[in-house]
């Protein structure tokens, strides 16, 4: 209803309504989330106009100003972050520029840190999948950390790190992809720039929750410093993986950062989101997320936050009759399938990242259907569609134990 009120009252000034007197408070969150949602307009450049912009007043009679409401900004403001970094051309945004984002994000929120580790720090410490992934580009790969601690006086709660692939443009490198396939590759670091969100929207809720936020940012593009298929990379923690597929970057970024966490940030809870495989969205389609874990009190937080902010997820099984799939000859781990193998390619993909999780809690999260969207539908809005932030921020809102 909120997201209908938006799309009705674009170009007017001021707009009064009642619609939200008498509703408890998780629905009138959700009302006002979709109100936000659906007037959101991507950021544009040149000399035309666009589209009508929402209406630049909206005034709720019988609406008292609260936690419902303070909370549903920060949720909306959380989503809008993801679809203006996602959106953002690749023209305009190399991994530095990300970083730089994330650090003026961050510049004025209390308890909250920004890191950046440069392609020469990556090197040094054996971040060697970020440095494959990004060898062929002109603009070199770097890893972002976003720490947020609570206020001094919080009693301790469990340290939750948040990872996102941060493709800022996947040609597919030495695998290209169709010319088709490459146009939303813009949108390919969303899984970053969800997590980042995530992590600001905690700190300005002041959640209880310590929170931490890994951006591994790179761009896979195709030139003399590629890495190709056939070769063996060893990637942060000395696991040597074969490369069948150069296209398959996302999971080497993603093993960089997630044996980082494992092993230097003492996690309680690991989540990963990516937009990591076509497999999971023709499986799913583009309104489900594909969700992995074994952990069932995870499991069952993270459907409970999905359902608060109707970003739907599918539990997805962790075959066990699949991790054959991984077996390579020359290395420690094959990082696609062989041709013959098992199919199932979002699941082995997620098999392929536990490999880097140790015995962490952890879940998986492939938002590569519900990322991107065709056309605007209810609170969604057609191209990046910030799928994940208000899931993510609802989880630790609610406790994540």
């Amino acid at each position: 209803a909120g997201a209908g009120l938006a799309r009705a009252t674009r170009g007017a000034g001021r707009v009064v309504t009642s619609a939200g007197v008498g509703l408890p408070p998780q629905h009138l969150r959700a009302f006002c989330e979709g109100l936000l949602l659906a007037s959101y307009d991507p950021p544009r450049s040149g000399t035309g106009e666009g589209p009508r912009p929402a209406a630049e007043v909206v005034e709720l009679l019988g609406v008292d100003e609260g936690p419902a409401l303070s909370r549903a900004v920060v949720a909306a403001r959380a989503t809008w972050r993801t679809r203006d970094l996602a959106s953002t051309p690749s023209s305009t945004k190399d991994p530095a520029w990300v970083a730089d984002q994330a650090r003026a994000l961050a510049a004025d929120l209390p308890g909250v840190e920004v890191e950046v580790l440069d392609a020469a720090g990556l090197a040094r410490q054996g971040f060697g999948g970020l440095l494959a992934v990004g060898g062929g580009s002109v603009t070199p790969p770097c890893l972002v950390t976003v720490r947020y601690r609570p206020p001094a006086g919080t009693a301790p709660r469990r340290h939750v790190v948040l990872v996102g692939k941060g493709i800022t443009f996947d040609s597919g490198g030495l695998s290209i992809k169709p010319r088709d396939a490459m146009i939303p590759m813009k949108t390919d670091m969303a899984g970053a720039a969800v997590v980042l969100a995530a992590v600001l929207g905690a700190a300005e809720m002041e959640l209880p929750q310590p929170v931490t936020a890994l951006l591994p940012l790179a761009e896979n593009a195709f030139g003399g410093g590629s890495y190709r298929p056939g070769d063996v990379v060893r990637v942060h923690g000395g696991t040597t993986v074969e490369i069948a597929n150069t296209d398959a970057e996302g999971r080497m970024v993603l093993a960089d950062a997630l044996h980082h966490a494992d092993a230097s940030l003492e996690p309680d809870l690991l989540v990963d989101v990516a937009t990591l495989t076509g497999a999971a969205s023709l499986g799913l389609g583009k309104r489900h997320a594909a969700l992995y874990t074994d952990d069932a009190p995870l499991l069952e937080q993270l459907r409970s936050a999905s359902e608060a902010t109707g970003e739907r997820v599918w539990r997805m099984p962790l075959v066990e009759d699949y991790a054959y799939a991984l077996d390579s000859d020359v290395a420690d781990l094959r990082h696609v399938a062989a041709k013959g193998g098992p199919g199932a390619g979002s699941i082995t993909a997620a098999l392929f990242l536990r490999e880097f999780t140790g015995s962490r809690r952890w879940a998986h999260l492939d938002i590569a259907g519900p990322g991107r969207a065709d056309r605007d539908e209810h609170e969604v809005t057609k191209g990046a569609t910030g799928f994940g932030a208000r899931l993510l921020l609802r989880w630790l809102e609610d406790g994540a134990v």
